[in-house]
Protein backbone atom coordinates (compact mmCIF):
# COMPACT_ATOMS: atom_id res chain seq x y z
CA UNK A 1 0.00 0.00 0.00
CA UNK A 2 1.32 3.26 -0.61
CA UNK A 3 2.37 5.47 2.11
CA UNK A 4 -0.02 8.74 2.82
CA UNK A 5 1.33 12.26 3.02
CA UNK A 6 -1.40 14.09 5.36
CA UNK A 7 0.38 17.11 5.42
CA UNK A 8 1.03 17.80 1.88
CA UNK A 9 -1.76 20.25 -0.09
CA UNK A 10 -3.25 18.61 -2.63
CA UNK A 11 -4.60 20.61 -5.83
CA UNK A 12 -8.28 19.81 -5.05
CA UNK A 13 -7.89 21.46 -1.44
CA UNK A 14 -5.68 24.21 -2.36
CA UNK A 15 -8.44 25.31 -5.13
CA UNK A 16 -11.32 25.14 -1.81
CA UNK A 17 -8.85 27.29 -0.12
CA UNK A 18 -7.52 29.41 -2.02
CA UNK A 19 -10.39 31.85 -2.82
CA UNK A 20 -10.79 32.25 1.46
CA UNK A 21 -7.53 33.38 2.31
CA UNK A 22 -7.22 36.65 3.35
CA UNK A 23 -6.29 39.93 1.54
CA UNK A 24 -2.25 40.98 2.70
CA UNK A 25 -2.28 43.78 4.16
CA UNK A 26 -1.94 47.22 2.56
CA UNK A 27 2.14 48.61 2.87
CA UNK A 28 1.38 52.42 1.51
CA UNK A 29 5.44 52.45 0.84
CA UNK A 30 5.22 48.71 -0.57
CA UNK A 31 6.87 46.03 1.12
CA UNK A 32 9.34 43.26 0.15
CA UNK A 33 7.54 39.89 -2.01
CA UNK A 34 5.08 38.02 0.35
CA UNK A 35 5.66 34.41 0.49
CA UNK A 36 3.40 32.54 -1.89
CA UNK A 37 -0.42 31.88 0.11
CA UNK A 38 0.05 28.29 -0.98
CA UNK A 39 3.48 27.82 0.61
CA UNK A 40 2.57 29.78 3.68
CA UNK A 41 -0.62 26.94 3.65
CA UNK A 42 1.38 23.75 3.11
CA UNK A 43 3.65 25.30 5.86
CA UNK A 44 1.35 25.48 8.48
CA UNK A 45 -0.52 22.36 7.64
CA UNK A 46 3.25 20.39 8.30
CA UNK A 47 3.11 22.09 11.66
CA UNK A 48 -0.39 20.62 12.45
CA UNK A 49 -0.04 17.07 11.05
CA UNK A 50 3.84 16.40 12.24
CA UNK A 51 3.70 18.66 15.81
CA UNK A 52 6.59 20.08 14.67
CA UNK A 53 7.95 23.32 16.40
CA UNK A 54 7.68 26.63 14.74
CA UNK A 55 11.53 27.18 14.78
CA UNK A 56 12.13 23.08 13.49
CA UNK A 57 10.65 23.78 10.46
CA UNK A 58 12.56 22.37 7.62
CA UNK A 59 13.74 25.69 5.82
CA UNK A 60 12.62 24.33 2.27
CA UNK A 61 9.11 25.13 3.75
CA UNK A 62 9.31 28.44 4.26
CA UNK A 63 11.45 30.69 7.23
CA UNK A 64 9.78 29.80 10.68
CA UNK A 65 9.41 33.00 11.36
CA UNK A 66 7.52 33.81 8.22
CA UNK A 67 5.13 31.02 8.50
CA UNK A 68 4.38 31.61 12.23
CA UNK A 69 3.85 35.57 11.63
CA UNK A 70 1.28 34.37 8.44
CA UNK A 71 -0.32 31.64 10.99
CA UNK A 72 -0.70 34.58 13.68
CA UNK A 73 -2.35 37.27 10.81
CA UNK A 74 -4.76 34.59 9.20
CA UNK A 75 -6.28 33.89 12.85
CA UNK A 76 -6.66 37.32 13.64
CA UNK A 77 -8.76 37.43 10.08
CA UNK A 78 -10.65 34.53 10.79
CA UNK A 79 -9.72 32.18 8.31
CA UNK A 80 -9.09 29.23 10.10
CA UNK A 81 -12.53 29.26 11.48
CA UNK A 82 -14.24 30.09 7.67
CA UNK A 83 -12.20 27.09 6.18
CA UNK A 84 -14.39 25.05 8.70
CA UNK A 85 -17.79 26.62 8.20
CA UNK A 86 -16.56 26.53 4.31
CA UNK A 87 -16.10 22.85 4.31
CA UNK A 88 -19.28 21.95 6.55
CA UNK A 89 -21.71 24.13 3.96
CA UNK A 90 -19.97 22.46 1.03
CA UNK A 91 -20.49 18.67 3.20
CA UNK A 92 -24.05 19.82 3.88
CA UNK A 93 -24.52 19.61 0.03
CA UNK A 94 -22.81 16.54 -1.23
CA UNK A 95 -23.58 14.20 1.42
CA UNK A 96 -25.93 15.77 4.33
CA UNK A 97 -25.42 16.64 7.61
CA UNK A 98 -26.77 14.21 9.69
CA UNK A 99 -28.89 16.21 12.30
CA UNK A 100 -31.23 13.96 13.63
CA UNK A 101 -28.22 12.38 15.93
CA UNK A 102 -25.79 14.55 17.41
CA UNK A 103 -22.98 14.31 20.70
CA UNK A 104 -21.08 16.22 22.95
CA UNK A 105 -17.73 15.12 25.00
CA UNK A 106 -14.80 16.74 26.60
CA UNK A 107 -11.47 15.49 26.31
CA UNK A 108 -8.40 17.01 27.77
CA UNK A 109 -4.83 17.64 27.16
CA UNK A 110 -1.75 18.99 28.86
CA UNK A 111 -0.77 22.31 27.94
CA UNK A 112 2.51 23.51 29.64
CA UNK A 113 2.76 26.92 28.29
CA UNK A 114 -0.94 27.65 28.07
CA UNK A 115 -1.82 30.76 29.36
CA UNK A 116 -6.08 31.35 29.47
CA UNK A 117 -8.18 28.61 28.93
CA UNK A 118 -5.96 26.46 31.40
CA UNK A 119 -6.30 24.89 34.29
CA UNK A 120 -5.59 22.04 36.96
CA UNK A 121 -5.85 18.82 35.11
CA UNK A 122 -7.41 16.27 37.93
CA UNK A 123 -6.00 13.23 35.44
CA UNK A 124 -2.77 14.25 35.33
CA UNK A 125 -1.61 14.93 39.05
CA UNK A 126 -3.16 18.32 39.08
CA UNK A 127 -0.67 19.86 36.06
CA UNK A 128 -1.81 22.78 33.55
CA UNK A 129 -3.81 21.23 30.82
CA UNK A 130 -7.44 22.63 28.50
CA UNK A 131 -10.18 20.34 28.00
CA UNK A 132 -12.06 21.19 24.83
CA UNK A 133 -15.56 20.30 24.20
CA UNK A 134 -17.04 19.01 20.87
CA UNK A 135 -20.09 18.69 19.02
CA UNK A 136 -20.83 16.21 16.46
CA UNK A 137 -23.74 15.51 14.32
CA UNK A 138 -24.55 11.51 13.78
CA UNK A 139 -21.58 10.34 11.50
CA UNK A 140 -18.99 12.09 14.16
CA UNK A 141 -18.57 15.61 11.82
CA UNK A 142 -17.78 18.26 14.07
CA UNK A 143 -20.04 20.71 14.63
CA UNK A 144 -18.80 23.05 17.76
CA UNK A 145 -15.89 23.08 19.43
CA UNK A 146 -14.88 25.25 22.79
CA UNK A 147 -12.10 24.82 25.09
CA UNK A 148 -11.95 25.98 28.76
CA UNK A 149 -9.48 24.70 31.58
CA UNK A 150 -8.89 20.81 32.07
CA UNK A 151 -10.33 21.56 35.92
CA UNK A 152 -13.88 22.71 34.21
CA UNK A 153 -16.38 20.19 34.36
CA UNK A 154 -17.65 18.70 31.22
CA UNK A 155 -21.47 19.47 32.25
CA UNK A 156 -20.66 23.59 32.66
CA UNK A 157 -19.56 23.60 29.25
CA UNK A 158 -22.71 21.93 27.68
CA UNK A 159 -24.65 25.25 26.92
CA UNK A 160 -21.52 27.22 25.08
CA UNK A 161 -20.87 23.76 22.68
CA UNK A 162 -24.49 23.73 21.73
CA UNK A 163 -24.29 27.59 20.97
CA UNK A 164 -21.00 27.37 19.16
CA UNK A 165 -22.17 25.42 16.17
CA UNK A 166 -20.39 27.43 13.15
CA UNK A 167 -22.89 26.67 10.78
CA UNK A 168 -26.94 27.38 10.83
CA UNK A 169 -28.78 24.62 12.29
CA UNK A 170 -31.88 23.66 11.16
CA UNK A 171 -35.23 24.06 13.55
CA UNK A 172 -36.28 20.21 14.68
CA UNK A 173 -39.26 19.84 13.84
CA UNK A 174 -41.57 17.05 14.98
CA UNK A 175 -41.15 15.45 11.51
CA UNK A 176 -37.18 15.78 11.59
CA UNK A 177 -36.76 15.44 15.42
CA UNK A 178 -32.90 15.94 16.89
CA UNK A 179 -31.38 13.98 19.51
CA UNK A 180 -28.21 14.56 21.48
CA UNK A 181 -26.39 12.09 22.92
CA UNK A 182 -24.61 12.59 26.68
CA UNK A 183 -22.74 10.11 28.99
CA UNK A 184 -23.31 9.93 32.86
CA UNK A 185 -21.37 13.45 33.39
CA UNK A 186 -24.02 15.12 31.93
CA UNK A 187 -26.38 13.26 34.26
CA UNK A 188 -27.88 16.96 36.12
CA UNK A 189 -31.67 18.67 35.51
CA UNK A 190 -29.67 21.83 34.34
CA UNK A 191 -28.11 20.10 31.32
CA UNK A 192 -31.56 18.05 30.80
CA UNK A 193 -33.59 21.65 30.85
CA UNK A 194 -30.44 22.97 28.43
CA UNK A 195 -30.50 20.77 25.72
CA UNK A 196 -34.85 20.58 25.68
CA UNK A 197 -34.39 24.57 25.79
CA UNK A 198 -32.69 24.91 22.48
CA UNK A 199 -35.66 21.73 21.27
CA UNK A 200 -33.44 18.89 21.44
CA UNK A 201 -34.17 15.56 23.14
CA UNK A 202 -31.55 14.16 25.57
CA UNK A 203 -30.22 10.96 25.65
CA UNK A 204 -27.94 10.60 28.48
CA UNK A 205 -26.35 7.06 29.37
CA UNK A 206 -23.39 5.65 30.70
CA UNK A 207 -21.23 2.75 29.51
CA UNK A 208 -23.39 0.02 31.69
CA UNK A 209 -26.16 1.16 30.56
CA UNK A 210 -25.47 1.69 27.07
CA UNK A 211 -24.11 -2.36 26.68
CA UNK A 212 -27.05 -3.42 28.47
CA UNK A 213 -29.63 -1.88 26.36
CA UNK A 214 -27.59 -3.18 23.66
CA UNK A 215 -27.63 -6.98 24.88
CA UNK A 216 -31.57 -6.48 25.33
CA UNK A 217 -32.89 -4.25 23.11
CA UNK A 218 -33.88 -5.40 19.23
CA UNK A 219 -31.88 -2.88 16.68
CA UNK A 220 -30.04 -0.69 19.47
CA UNK A 221 -27.55 1.45 18.40
CA UNK A 222 -25.04 2.73 20.31
CA UNK A 223 -24.13 6.28 18.88
CA UNK A 224 -22.47 8.60 21.79
CA UNK A 225 -19.45 6.59 20.13
CA UNK A 226 -18.99 8.68 17.13
CA UNK A 227 -17.98 11.78 19.20
CA UNK A 228 -15.04 9.76 20.74
CA UNK A 229 -14.09 8.87 17.27
CA UNK A 230 -13.98 12.32 16.12
CA UNK A 231 -11.95 13.33 18.83
CA UNK A 232 -9.28 10.74 17.97
CA UNK A 233 -9.99 11.93 13.98
CA UNK A 234 -8.15 15.28 15.68
CA UNK A 235 -5.62 13.81 17.64
CA UNK A 236 -4.33 12.17 14.44
CA UNK A 237 -3.01 15.79 14.13
CA UNK A 238 -0.18 16.30 16.09
CA UNK A 239 0.05 19.25 16.96
CA UNK A 240 -3.31 19.87 19.14
CA UNK A 241 -2.32 16.73 21.15
CA UNK A 242 -0.41 19.01 23.70
CA UNK A 243 -0.97 22.45 23.70
CA UNK A 244 2.26 24.37 23.82
CA UNK A 245 0.26 27.48 22.28
CA UNK A 246 0.52 30.35 25.45
CA UNK A 247 -2.59 31.73 23.50
CA UNK A 248 -5.95 30.06 23.84
CA UNK A 249 -6.84 31.96 19.85
CA UNK A 250 -3.70 30.26 18.68
CA UNK A 251 -4.31 26.54 20.05
CA UNK A 252 -7.90 27.03 19.01
CA UNK A 253 -7.31 28.09 14.91
CA UNK A 254 -5.33 24.92 14.79
CA UNK A 255 -8.19 22.85 16.43
CA UNK A 256 -10.20 25.11 13.99
CA UNK A 257 -7.75 23.46 11.10
CA UNK A 258 -7.84 19.95 11.89
CA UNK A 259 -11.77 20.15 11.86
CA UNK A 260 -11.40 21.72 8.00
CA UNK A 261 -9.15 19.37 7.04
CA UNK A 262 -10.88 16.21 8.00
CA UNK A 263 -14.71 17.31 6.90
CA UNK A 264 -12.49 18.48 3.59
CA UNK A 265 -11.05 14.88 3.36
CA UNK A 266 -14.95 13.47 3.70
CA UNK A 267 -15.97 16.37 0.96
CA UNK A 268 -13.47 15.00 -1.08
CA UNK A 269 -14.35 11.46 -1.66
CA UNK A 270 -18.12 12.85 -2.22
CA UNK A 271 -17.49 14.91 -4.26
Amino acid sequence: MARTHPWKVSEEWWEKVKPLIPAPPFHAKGARSRMPDRQAFAAIIFVLRTGIQWNALPRELGASSTVHDRFQEWERKGFFLRLWQAGLQEYDELEGIEWEWQAVDGAMTKAPFGKDATGANPTDRGKKGTKRSLLTDGAGIPLALIIEGANRHDMKLLCATLDGIVVARPEPTLEQPQHLCLDAGYDYPVNREQVEARKSQPHIRGRGQEKQEKATTPGFRARRWEVERTHSWINRSRRPLVRWEKKEENYLAFLHLACAQLICAKVLVFG
